[in-house]
């Protein structure tokens, strides 16, 4: 059976995830096209593959599955709703929930027990989809692992959009990265969250020297390979890197953990930085324990795992489960974003004859 997937996003830097999982059904020979509900990923496309344009050409082409890397997709297009996820959870929010059900899923496809088993305990509440953990797609390009052999050491600097913890909009940290970069002991690497405006990405590219390049890009798993440690805040991007099972410096990190080199004042960054550079074996235990806890796998096949998932459970009997949450404010802003107004919608996943 010729299968038809689409990938729904909104924001570009879903696109390094989306694009593992295209490489993957294309070399199934399966059919695979893109759907974006905001303008901006679309000046992207043909570039990274077909988009459908409009919403009317979503059910023309009637996909089988819907791999979506948003926290929401349309509930009344057609196929199998899988949640592929754009990010880990990077503890923003002290006490509240980060795995909410919104009522959209009939699958969530999770990177490992750090997000599998929070999801389990929602299936059991609501037993209207399943989980699985299958690993995420855009880690399958950071794998194998490759040492650096830089002649000096390589810091890339990453930083949230979210004002209250980003040190992107902390004038002290970046005079104090400035000044490191100008004594030329460091070379720095430094990308953005692609929503923080352009006031402040201008900042930074004014600090570009010899010893100091700003990318605007968000492919960032060129850059962690590139890199010996990383300087970051509170930001999902620390997870991918420690992945790589190297020493990330935080600056008030939300929540810090063991695994990070977490600072409070701007005279303390090149102290953690010399720290970071020397690999202390007892962090470098710490972040195998996070790593293995957040996203164990690093055969970098992550993609296929997904595609093969959502496959089976296209044609595993769903009668078990109950009709998804009404949810009706959120079905309703969904409409309204993108001005498509019905009253269909698919609370109840399909079972897919494999005679089909």
């Amino acid at each position: 059976m010729k299968y038809r997937f689409l990938i729904y996003i909104n924001h570009a830097y879903a696109i390094p995830i989306g694009l593992p999982l295209k490489e993957e059904i294309e070399k199934l020979g399966y059919e695979v096209k893109w759907f974006s509900g905001m303008e901006e990923p679309k000046k992207l496309f043909p570039e990274n593959g077909q988009l459908i344009e409009n919403i009317n050409k979503v059910f023309e082409y009637d996909p089988h599955i819907v791999l979506t890397v948003t926290d929401s997709v349309p509930d009344f297009f057609p196929g199998l709703k899988v949640q592929v996820f754009h990010g880990f959870p990077a503890n923003k929010r002290k006490g509240t929930d980060q795995f909410t059900i919104r009522g959209f899923f009939d699958l969530y496809c999770t990177q490992g027990p750090s997000s599998t088993g929070p999801f389990k305990k929602q299936q059991e509440v609501y037993n209207s989809f399943e989980v699985t953990e299958t690993g995420w797609s855009k880690m399958d390009s950071l794998f194998p692992l490759e040492p650096t052999d830089n002649k000096k050491p390589v810091i890339l600097i990453s930083s949230t959009f979210t004002k209250q913890y980003s040190l992107a909009f902390k004038d002290e940290v970046i005079e104090e990265i400035e000044r490191l970069s100008k004594i030329g002991k460091y070379h720095f690497m430094a990308v953005l969250h692609p929503k923080i405006g352009t006031e402040t990405v201008a900042k930074f590219k004014n600090l570009e020297n010899e010893n100091f390049k700003f990318y605007d890009t968000t492919n960032l798993i060129p850059l962690f390979k590139k890199a010996d440690i990383m300087f970051s805040d509170t930001t999902s991007a620390i997870i991918e890197f420690l992945l790589q099972r190297k020493p990330v410096v935080t600056y008030k990190n939300n929540m810090p953990g063991p695994y990070l080199i977490d600072i409070n004042k701007v005279s303390e960054i090149e102290t953690a930085f010399e720290k970071a550079l020397q690999n202390p074996s007892d962090l470098l235990q710490e972040i195998e324990k996070f790593a293995q806890f957040s996203h164990p796998y690093s055969d970098g096949k992550s993609s296929e795992r997904v595609i093969s998932t959502c496959i089976e459970y296209l044609h595993t009997d769903k009668s078990h489960l109950k009709s998804k949450p009404l949810n009706l404010l959120r079905k309703y802003k969904i409409r309204k974003h993108l001005n498509y107004w019905t009253l269909n919608s698919n609370n109840k996943a399909d079972t897919l004859s494999r005679n089909n």
